[in-house]
């Protein structure tokens, strides 16, 4: 649920406005297509956490070069520090419309918060943590009533595909996919799963190593519950900022705070507030899951000692990596930077690193050496390699967009 919940953060949160605001209803099919796949791939993720006792940088340390690894773990780093500095801006923004409280103070002061929760609390407490700030993702479902759509045309948009290959709509396509189905939850849910058996007693990768078929079936119902949440959210952001910004001729909105800021006029003060307030909870809940998948994925690479029940002695490096991706979050947002080239920068680490790292995902989860006998069947597989071509598919045409000069928006 964390992980589903995750995914929907303020930088997709603006990304799935911007896309309802400049295309109206026309992109909600892909809430519906895209389930599937980030479903298959989420709990293939689990699986090799839950079968091999170890995160996934630690599952496939070693049976893949290590010059590979390492560079998968870069640009992860990478792209999540880009992913904290949009987030921490657009809870900024959040705070600011409703207090007007400067972004100036609020950014460092959320960052070294959530830093320290995240150090120096248990593994108990963060995970109830997020948890529960998983609820506030509900606020966008009453928004979307709010707003009064088209429920007839908006049905029709979610059922029956519709293609076209103007600039606007390559853009949200790819922005939606390349948001939806991110690198940095692969490693999150994975090592999620090790945490779980580590905080039921299994310490070691022995105790941990294998899985039971009731194991294996709790935790599909899990990553399916939380993908679920994940879409129907998408959904109703979209169909939210479609059925009020669109519908009222404003097309062009930069970010989440502009989307905010124009729903109060057209679907009332209700409805602004409660997106504003999903913005701030969903950055509280993003931020430890991008700063820890991070560091999960370094210090699997180098086999450190990783895991958010260590105390900061035994886990020093650990929580260093953790600590240098929000910091660095927070300097980058301190370079005043456009949110949306933060977000163009992002979407560009991520739409780059998925393919490969799906193909690794999908190999280990077929290796007899990691898994035994609990190698991939035929659903997870043909899912799975579906979605590497079509990831392979949206990085193709998103690096021929930037060649051709597009201007992301």
């Amino acid at each position: 649920m964390v992980t589903g919940a995750s995914d929907d953060d303020p930088s997709g949160i603006a990304t799935y406005s911007i896309a309802g605001a400049s295309l109206g209803p026309a992109l909600l099919w892909t809430a519906v297509w895209t389930l599937p796949l980030m479903a298959a791939v989420e709990l293939t993720c689990a699986r090799i956490g839950l079968v091999s006792g170890r995160g996934l940088v630690g599952a496939v340390r070693r049976h893949a070069p290590r010059p590979l690894l390492y560079g998968a773990c870069a640009l992860v780093v990478v792209a999540n520090v880009f992913n904290i500095s949009a987030d921490l801006a657009g809870m900024a923004d959040a705070i600011e419309l409703l207090t007007h409280v400067p972004s100036a103070v609020s950014v460092p002061v959320l960052g070294a918060g959530l830093l320290a929760l995240t150090v120096y609390a248990s593994y108990a407490t963060v995970a109830r943590y997020l948890e529960w700030l998983t609820l506030v993702l509900f606020a966008y479902a009453v928004a979307a009533v709010l707003a009064r759509p088209d429920w007839r045309a908006s049905l029709a948009a979610t059922l029956v595909p519709t293609w076209r290959f103007d600039q606007p709509y390559v853009e949200g396509l790819l922005g939606i996919f390349g948001t939806t189905i991110s690198p940095y939850l692969f490693f999150w849910q994975a090592s999620q799963e090790v945490e779980e058996e580590a905080a039921q007693g299994r310490r070691t990768v022995a105790e941990r190593r294998g899985a039971t078929a009731a194991e294996l079936r709790d935790a599909r119902t899990d990553v399916l519950s939380g993908m679920v949440l994940s879409n129907f959210v998408m959904y109703c952001i979209m169909l939210t900022t479609a059925s009020t910004l669109h519908r009222a001729g404003l097309h062009d909105i930069a970010s989440s705070r502009e989307a905010a800021e124009a729903l109060r006029p057209l679907a009332g003060d209700a409805a602004f507030l409660l997106y504003t307030l999903g913005i701030l909870g969903t950055g509280l809940l993003a931020i430890p899951v991008l700063a820890g998948s991070a560091s999960y994925a370094v210090s699997d690479a180098f086999g450190w000692s990783a895991g958010l029940d260590l105390p900061p002695s035994r886990g020093r490096r650990f929580y260093l990596v953790l600590g240098a991706a929000v910091a660095g979050g927070v300097l980058l947002d301190g370079l005043r930077l456009d949110p949306i080239r933060l977000l163009f920068l992002a979407a560009l680490v991520n739409g780059l690193l998925a393919p490969p790292l799906l193909v690794l995902v999908m190999l280990a989860a077929n290796s007899r050496r990691i898994m035994g006998d609990r190698v991939n069947g035929l659903w997870l597989n043909l899912l799975g390699w579906t979605t590497v071509a079509v990831m392979t598919a949206a990085g193709i045409a998103f690096l021929w967009t930037v060649a051709a000069g597009a201007r992301f928006s």
